[in-house]
């Protein structure tokens, strides 16, 4: 959920600052949005403690916040959290968008000694988890290779660990091409989009829109998520026509939501509104979390995980 990376440096917390904010995101009693930013903030922290708090969520019924653990435990890059993501990866149980997390973020880690495993669930019957693997063991390569100067991945302005670097191209058309082509590789589209991003132009924000009807469930999902990242209103009605589609994936609808909560003006809050009564619970808790962005968005708080900020001061 890149909306919610606005600070990505490294917190200080002692350890029973760390534990207590692990409690009041395992406490499922407490509002999704005070766990979201508890998460976070765990998040920001970093280190074995805030790994085992976010650990001993992946309980919780919520696939949305599941989804969530999964997503910042790549993100941290420690791989201390590879043995938490390989049982969640391995886990039939789980829902195919905490699964697709947890493969995304063993690929985000960037330890190639993940690669058996994920070429092992490549193979997996749930495409969006078959085809995450595909994209982390792409990376992994990727990383290995002489091309990757390392793991920088050339963004200008965002700070994500992506499931691909951009593309060393700079023609709109030319990336168009690539990221609607479904003949090409995965891993090369989604190149073609990270580079669309970074263009950041008014032509680059109408192409990845289109993206939002191409390709599978996957490669849409990423799409929102990159326009969330982008915060412009000119994919805000791409995004609400994909989230009123109900026969879209859930994980498709949940990325516009939380999309248009990024983005934050006073069309995407009606939008979201409307949504919090959704059949699917995916949706209706992502436009929770999404109306919490909304308003930090338009607020002068310096930072959205800021449970920490709040313990200190109670």
């Amino acid at each position: 959920m890149n909306f919610m990376d606005q600070f990505n440096g490294k917190m200080q917390a002692s350890e029973n600052n760390i534990l207590a904010i692990g409690e009041l995101l395992n406490d499922s009693t407490k509002p999704l949005k005070e766990r979201f930013r508890a998460l976070f903030t765990l998040k920001n922290i970093g280190g074995a403690t805030a790994i085992d708090q976010i650990r001993a969520c992946f309980k919780d019924p919520s696939a949305l916040l599941k989804h969530e653990l999964a997503y910042c435990l790549g993100q941290m890059q420690d791989p201390a959290a590879i043995s938490t993501l390989t049982s969640v990866l391995e886990d039939l149980s789980q829902e195919p968008m905490v699964r697709h997390e947890a493969g995304e973020a063993l690929g985000a880690i960037g330890d190639s000694r993940v690669i058996p495993l994920l070429e092992k669930y490549c193979k997996d019957p749930v495409p969006e988890v078959a085809e995450t693997c595909e994209l982390a063991l792409n990376r992994l390569r990727w990383l290995n290779s002489n091309d990757s100067d390392g793991d920088i991945q050339h963004n200008p302005i965002y700070t994500t660990i992506d499931p691909a670097p951009p593309a060393k191209i700079e023609d709109a058309n030319v990336l168009r091409d690539i990221f609607l082509d479904e003949s090409k590789s995965l891993f090369d589209r989604y190149k073609a989009m990270f580079s669309l991003r970074n263009l950041g132009t008014k032509q680059s924000i109408f192409i990845l829109t289109e993206g939002l009807k191409a390709g599978s469930a996957l490669f849409r999902h990423e799409v929102a998520f990159v326009l969330g990242q982008c915060k412009s209103e000119l994919s805000v009605p791409a995004l609400r026509a994909s989230l009123e589609n109900t026969e879209e994936n859930e994980m498709v609808r949940h990325e516009c939501a939380e999309a248009l909560g990024c983005i934050g003006n006073a069309e995407s809050y009606d939008i979201l509104y409307e949504y919090l009564k959704d059949s699917q619970r995916v949706v209706r808790e992502s436009c929770v979390i999404a109306l919490d962005i909304c308003d930090y968005e338009n607020s002068e708080q310096f930072q959205y995980a800021d449970t920490l900020a709040k313990l200190s001061t109670a």
